[in-house]
């Protein structure tokens, strides 16, 4: 999930930076430091949106920089347990699915694909389904489930692990196939039933 944060920070201005806009500098290096930075608290720092009452600047003994104190707002990404994304299959590989549903991508194991036992197809690449026939390629927009969540620093040590196999997850067309498949099952077992010779319920009562 998205939000917007607003915290105040201290920035340090080299001398370097000295000569130009002091509000326009704070703001690039303030995006230069915390965009693409984890915190597990927060999240994903997505993007500096503005800053805002930036202090009187202060120097440190034996520092030749200058402190500001400024009040920022950013864009983070945090995502929750159970949460339910949509997004679409950014990479495949014998053991699962990456889905892309946020600056981070979540995989999908390929035992949290979908409930039908499924094999890797090099050529595709992808995954099809024994019993469907349903198949998992690269760009195919789906619904997964968070249901793991380790956030670590920054993008490379994080992961989040999602599912497909709950109901209505997984591609659109997968609930039209289950759909037929189940109605297709009650068919059989009204046909089957209905050739059965059923006793009269006076005759049940006295057995």
């Amino acid at each position: 999930m998205y939000y917007l944060v607003k915290i105040k920070e201290k920035v340090r201005v080299p001398p370097k930076e000295f000569g130009e806009k002091l509000d326009a500098t704070v703001l690039k290096i303030l995006q230069q430091e915390y965009e693409g930075l984890i915190d597990e608290d927060l999240g994903l720092v997505v993007a500096v949106l503005s800053i805002d009452n930036v202090g009187k600047g202060k120097v440190v003994p034996g520092d030749g920089a200058a402190y500001f104190e400024t009040d920022l707002e950013m864009l983070v990404f945090k995502p929750l347990m159970h949460e339910l994304v949509e997004g679409f299959v950014s990479e495949v590989t014998e053991f699962g699915a990456f889905v892309r549903f946020s600056p981070i991508d979540g995989l999908v194991h390929v035992s949290q694909i979908i409930d039908d036992y499924i094999t890797y197809d090099a050529k595709l690449p992808g995954f099809v389904g024994k019993k469907t026939k349903v198949k998992l390629t690269s760009n195919d927009n789906v619904f997964a489930r968070i249901v793991t969540i380790s956030l670590k620093g920054n993008i490379q040590n994080s992961k989040i692990g999602l599912t497909m196999r709950q109901p209505f997850l997984g591609k659109e067309e997968w609930q039209r196939v289950s759909e037929k498949t189940a109605k297709e099952r009650t068919i059989k077992i009204k046909d089957k039933n209905e050739g059965k010779i059923r006793m009269p319920k006076e005759t049940r009562d006295k057995k």
